[in-house]
C-alpha cells in the first residue's frame, strides 16, 4: 500500500497512457457547461443503479445490522456531485492530484469510513471501482446530448469524460498497491 505523492511525470503518462489531450480538456471543460444544472439528475441516475445492485450498495452499509447508512449516502452524494464538476473543470493540478489521492484513501482501508465517521464495510472493492468506468461515462450521455451539440461533439465529451474517470481510476488505486507494484 503506497501513501506517496504522485509526482508530475507519473500523472502526465497516466494522461499519456489514456490518451487524454488539450482537446479532451475543451470537451470536459464544455460538459461542465451542460451539466452545471443538473448535476443532481446525474447523480439520481448514479444512485439509482449503485442502489439496485447489492454488491455495491454493499459498501454503504452499516456493519452493525447490514443496513444501507442513508446519512452516509447523502453525505457520499455531496461529494460525488463535488467529484462530477471537478472532472467536468479539468484542472490537472497539484490540488486536484491531491485530492484524487485522498478519494483513492477513502476507497481504501486506511481511509474508508473516516470522513463521516461511520461504521460502514471497510473497503470499497477495487473491481467494483474498476467496473464503475463503464456504467458511469454510459449514463453520461443523454445529458451530454442536452446541450444540443452536435453528436461527434457529445461523442467527445463522453470519450474525455471515460479518459478522465480511467484517470482518475488509476490514481485511487495507489493506496490499493505496494509502491513497487503501482
Amino acid at each position: 500500500m503506497s501513501t506517496a505523492a504522485v509526482t508530475t511525470a507519473e500523472l502526465d503518462e497516466l494522461k499519456a497512457s489514456v490518451l487524454l489531450g488539450d482537446e479532451d480538456v475543451a470537451a470536459l471543460r464544455r460538459s461542465a457547461e451542460i451539466l452545471a444544472d443538473r448535476v443532481e439528475e446525474v447523480l439520481d441516475v448514479w444512485y439509482g443503479f449503485v442502489g439496485s445492485q447489492p454488491h455495491l450498495l454493499d459498501s454503504f452499509t452499516r456493519t452493525s445490522d447490514g443496513e444501507p447508512d442513508t446519512d452516509y449516502l447523502a453525505a457520499v452524494r455531496v461529494r460525488f456531485g463535488d467529484w462530477i464538476r471537478a472532472t467536468a473543470a479539468a484542472e490537472y493540478d497539484q490540488e486536484w492530484l491531491a485530492h484524487q489521492l485522498e478519494i483513492g484513501r477513502r476507497h481504501h482501508r486506511t481511509g474508508k469510513n473516516q470522513t463521516d465517521g461511520v461504521d460502514s464495510t471497510p473497503v470499497v472493492p477495487l473491481r467494483h471501482i474498476i467496473a464503475l468506468v463503464y456504467p458511469i461515462t454510459a449514463t453520461l450521455r443523454p445529458f451530454l446530448e442536452a446541450g444540443g451539440d452536435p453528436p461527434e461533439t457529445v461523442a467527445a465529451m463522453q470519450d474525455a469524460w471515460q479518459k478522465s474517470v480511467l484517470l482518475q481510476v488509476a490514481l485511487w488505486a495507489r493506496p490499493y498497491c505496494a509502491p513497487e507494484d503501482w
